[in-house]
């Protein structure tokens, strides 16, 4: 049998393109992020009582991956992007049905302009993102203390993040500049390259467009400079 599912909102976000999105949700805390309810979604009914928790679980589609299909094994960068797993072994993003989770916190509900948005925080979703549904967070169902982790059981590592005096002068014009400088330095020190060249010589000047920016950056590990930052499009 086959269902149909109907977003109920999308995803507004910092990430305007997948490179360097955070492979997992509370990697880079400082990244805020809405989503704005659609359609019959959007009423005020459907939030009541939302407040009362402190995280939500947000399904999404990776609706960008869709048309490209899935295989039955992946290759998961945690693995140095050689060996390969189950795909149900994995958060990987070619998946059956292209449906993926985040545990986010609840940063607050509003209405503008007639639109009802849920804002959240730590997000790693891509701006546009299509939500399918929202259910809030249960500690005591859904923290399991004696879980394990497999191949992911740690956080991954992290590099350190310095800027050049360009990018700081340019953020520092900017009246969000200091939580964008913010966001930048938690979302490049996951270290976004393909695991193929983490641990080499890379002299490859690399750029990522993050809220309004196009921030360019290089890598000796281990350590990443943000060598230019300049309005995307410019």
């Amino acid at each position: 049998m086959k269902y149909s599912l109907t977003p109920v909102g999308h995803i507004e976000s910092p990430y305007k393109e997948k490179f360097a999105v955070p492979r997992q949700p509370g990697l880079a805390p400082s990244a805020l992020a809405s989503v704005i309810l659609e359609g019959e979604a959007c009423n005020e009914d459907t939030v009541r009582g939302i407040e009362q928790f402190s995280h939500l679980w947000i399904l999404f589609l990776f609706d960008q991956n869709l048309e490209q299909g899935w295989t039955p094994t992946v290759r998961p960068p945690r693995l140095g992007g050689n060996e390969r797993i189950g795909v149900f072994a994995s958060r990987a993003t070619f998946r059956p049905n292209g449906i993926g989770m985040s545990a986010v916190p609840l940063k607050g509900v509003r209405k503008e302009g007639g639109k009802i948005i849920i804002d959240i925080g730590s997000c790693d979703l891509v701006d546009g993102t299509p939500v399918i549904d929202i259910k809030p967070y249960i500690p005591y169902s859904d923290s399991i203390e004696d879980a394990s982790g497999g191949y992911a059981a740690e956080a991954p590592q992290t590099l350190d993040v310095q800027f050049d005096p360009q990018p700081l002068a340019f953020l520092a014009k900017d009246k969000d500049g200091k939580n964008k400088q913010q966001v930048i330095g938690e979302v490049l020190a996951q270290d976004p390259r393909p695991a193929y060249k983490k641990g080499k010589a890379d002299t490859k000047e690399y750029a990522v467009h993050l809220f309004d920016l196009n921030v360019k950056f290089t890598v000796a590990e281990p350590v990443i400079t943000v060598t230019a930052i300049e309005a995307f499009g410019e």
